[in-house]
């Protein structure tokens, strides 16, 4: 940032950045908001068993997050990616930029998806679920890019039943703003109504973000270079708000110039002009809601109110795997093709064209 202290650069008046940070390996967040990692893998090509056809035996093969040449395996052995694990007590919300994601679930639910869409599950009482990330292309290189955010789930949610929800990246709404200059400013509103914009699609029915109080939004913001938008105040009152600028050269918040990528926590209450002062295209990443305000149990993928309850989640889990695992291996790949599909429990498989429009 131009200021170790962001609000220096403006006066004594109200100023839109309360906090800032450098951006890491994952990104602050604040209640009802748990998590927030960004992915960005430049895999190579792929081999006959979908994983990197380059040597990895010098890596640290089911924990490697080195980012070694550019991409990391995570917890695949063979695909990168995550094999089946457990949550209980909260959401995943997955969105994907470049690449794609084969997810493979307790339920039975199965897609591959990407290339702008986004999948969300209410973890709820229990799921297991696999994320991989299959190389596709055997001659060229299969870059992934991928935003996965973790949502609190109130108390008398956390034990609902599971839930698996995919928004394709084509019925997505988006806001398209031209400043009196002519730039462009394209708003993804994955969650979270933003005037001006079409109604987005709806949550899973227990989630935060389904609630009118929660004021949960999920947004992902383009500006052209020199493009300025108003970025809209809060409904809540108590409503907090953190806008990660993760892309470009150098972003103005109101009268708050911030020259390196950040996590922003922004005043809610107030609408704020942002401006693109670089040469390049400014991305960011909005995340909002109104705080759940409970207390947070948190023992790996288990999220509760009590470490009681975080014990029970163990035993629970220890004594019935939240329903078994119905798929032959802990990381399944959805096959050769680079379709886009979801197959929801006792329900026939939603097909999605291949080729997705632009990104989240």
């Amino acid at each position: 940032m131009s200021s170790s202290t962001p609000a220096a650069t403006a006066s004594t008046a109200l100023v839109p950045i309360v906090r800032a940070q450098l951006l890491g390996p994952q990104w602050p967040t604040m209640d009802p908001f748990l998590f927030c990692a960004h992915h960005d893998d430049a895999y190579p090509a792929g081999n006959a068993a979908f994983g990197p056809a380059v040597p990895i035996e010098d890596r640290q093969i089911g924990s490697d997050f080195s980012g070694k040449d550019g991409w990391s395996m995570y917890h695949g052995e063979t695909v990168p990616g995550f094999p089946g694990h457990p949550h209980r007590g909260f959401e995943t919300v997955t969105l994907v930029r470049k690449g794609l994601i084969d997810h493979s679930d307790s339920l039975g639910a199965a897609a591959r998806f990407g290339g702008g869409d986004v999948q969300w599950v209410t973890a709820g009482k229990g799921i297991v679920h696999s994320e991989m990330f299959p190389l596709l292309n055997a001659t060229e290189p299969n870059p992934l890019e991928l935003f996965q955010i973790w949502l609190n789930l109130p108390a008398k949610n956390k034990m609902v039943a599971p839930h698996f929800t995919m928004l394709w990246n084509e019925r997505i709404p988006r806001l398209v703003h031209h400043d009196a200059a002519g730039r462009a400013t394209t708003v993804t509103v994955v969650a979270g109504a933003l005037p001006g914009a079409p109604d987005p699609l709806s949550p899973p029915p227990e989630s935060w973000a389904s609630q009118p109080e929660g004021d949960v939004a999920i947004w992902t913001l383009h500006l052209e270079p020199g493009a300025e938008w108003t970025l809209p105040a809060a409904k809540g009152e108590t409503t907090q708000r953190m806008l990660y600028f993760f892309v470009g050269d150098s972003l103005r918040v109101g009268p708050q110039d911030v020259d390196r990528h950040a996590a922003l926590q922004v005043r809610a209450t107030e609408d704020w002009t942002l401006t693109n002062t670089g040469t390049t295209a400014v991305e960011c990443l909005v995340l909002q809601g109104r705080p759940i305000g409970e207390p947070v149990a948190q023992y790996g993928p288990f999220v509760m109110n009590t470490q009681a309850e975080i014990m029970q989640a163990m035993n629970d889990y220890r004594r019935t795997q939240f329903g078994g695992w119905p798929w032959p291996d802990q990381d399944p790949v959805h096959g050769t093709e680079a379709r886009r599909f979801a197959r929801y429990p006792g329900q026939a498989e939603e097909e999605r064209p291949a080729e997705a429009t632009a990104g989240a």
